[in-house]
């Protein structure tokens, strides 16, 4: 048993010195400290990178099929009404949202962003007691209404000045006088934008669009497709000389937010100068998958832009007045996934610090030894000569 043990003994790789032997420098306590000191700041900053989180990126091709995209969106337009302000989207697959009302919400406002409550004489009120049915004739006592569509519609009701343009948008007619449409005459619609001149209007919502290239846009007037092109009608009849599409976009993103995204539009703005016409944002959208460390994931989107202003010289009907989003998807997708850093890379981490330390201290108390005794020794050495 005794042998063994004698045996066990010889493999020390750490032999003991007798303290008798030991000579203590103020040079090596000064080294002590400061490695000590250094030991404990890379210890804690180690102990906080455990105690975190961690993001680990990868870039993988997108294989998604069949998914949506939803577009959040928060516009101000300071000096472009909401009556003739509307919302389309369309992209490459032939899908097409003219404008688009459901999950978007419009505020009127003045020039300094104060919002302004909508008037009680606005459209829906009615305005004249006999209005004009279909066949030509006024309301008759005991007839159920059925308002002309003036040709858009044989036989369909047309029972409110919307129904009026909605049927000239699907027959792809432009509605250039509503002053003189009887709906739009009762219900006070052509009153409505007069009064609205010098307003302006906040729109906001999001849209749900196929996951393929495409743009959506804020123009004046209602649009309506022709069979190569689509257009908008600016309502003519009362239409100012030009439109102002000043605008600031109070946030404008693809999907949901997550840690740390960026969404390079939000709090932009653009005021129009001496030159009117297209305003187009270029945007590339990479579909982005955020998950955290319980494993739940976030579908999202980052995206990159680049902004042009398209002058119009008011000779050809496609050129439009408004803001369009021009965007299109990336093939790559980006991942983000939260970790931990394990235990055991931890305790690796922290051993290689003190040992490192260790090291690298007493080689510089080493040097720092010798050459003081070399330096006393050659001193010594003078002093005889």
């Amino acid at each position: 048993m005794e042998s063994l043990m004698n045996k066990i003994r010889k493999l020390d790789a750490y032999p003991k010195i007798s303290e008798d032997f030991y000579s203590r420098t103020l040079s090596g306590g000064f080294i002590t400290i400061i490695s000590s000191i250094i030991m404990l700041l890379l210890f804690f900053s180690e102990l906080r990178l455990y105690v975190h989180t961690v993001t680990e990126t990868k870039l993988i091709v997108d294989t998604s099929r069949g998914e949506h995209l939803r577009i959040n969106f928060d516009v101000t337009f300071p000096a472009l009404p909401c009556s003739v302000l509307s919302l389309d989207a369309m992209d490459i697959s032939g899908e097409q949202h003219l404008d688009v009302k459901h999950d978007i919400v419009k505020k009127r406002i003045d020039y300094h962003g104060n919002v302004i409550d909508s008037r009680p004489d606005g459209i829906g009120s009615s305005k004249i007691e006999k209005p004009l049915q279909r066949h030509g004739g006024r309301l008759e006592h005991n007839e159920t209404y059925c308002g002309s569509c003036y040709g858009a519609l044989d036989d369909d009701c047309c029972n409110s000045c919307q129904d009026v343009r909605e049927a000239y948008r699907s027959k792809g007619w432009a509605l250039s006088h509503p002053d003189l449409i009887d709906q739009c005459k009762r219900e006070g619609f052509f009153k409505r934008v007069k009064n609205e001149e010098g307003e302006g209007c906040n729109i906001y919502g999001f849209l749900e669009v196929n996951k393929v290239a495409g743009n959506f846009h804020f123009a004046p007037g209602k649009s309506f497709q022709l069979p190569y092109f689509q257009i908008h009608n600016p309502l003519a009849s009362f239409q100012w000389d030009t439109f102002n599409i000043t605008h600031r976009i109070n946030r404008l993103n693809f999907g949901d937010d997550f840690p740390g995204v960026v969404n390079p539009l939000d709090g932009a703005q653009w005021s129009q100068g001496t030159l009117s016409g297209m305003f187009q944002y270029f945007i590339k959208v990479v579909p982005t998958v955020y998950k955290d460390v319980k494993g739940k994931a976030i579908k999202s989107n980052q995206f990159s832009v680049t902004q042009h202003l398209r002058g119009i010289d008011g000779e050809s009907f496609q050129d439009l007045h408004g803001v369009f989003f021009f965007y299109d998807l990336s093939p790559i997708k980006v991942t983000f996934t939260e970790e931990h850093v394990s235990f055991f890379h931890f305790l690796t981490n922290v051993c290689a610090i003190v040992g490192g330390v260790f090291t690298v201290s007493g080689i510089l108390d080493s040097i720092i030894y010798h050459g003081q005794k070399a330096i006393k020794k050659k001193m010594e050495l003078g002093k005889f000569m």
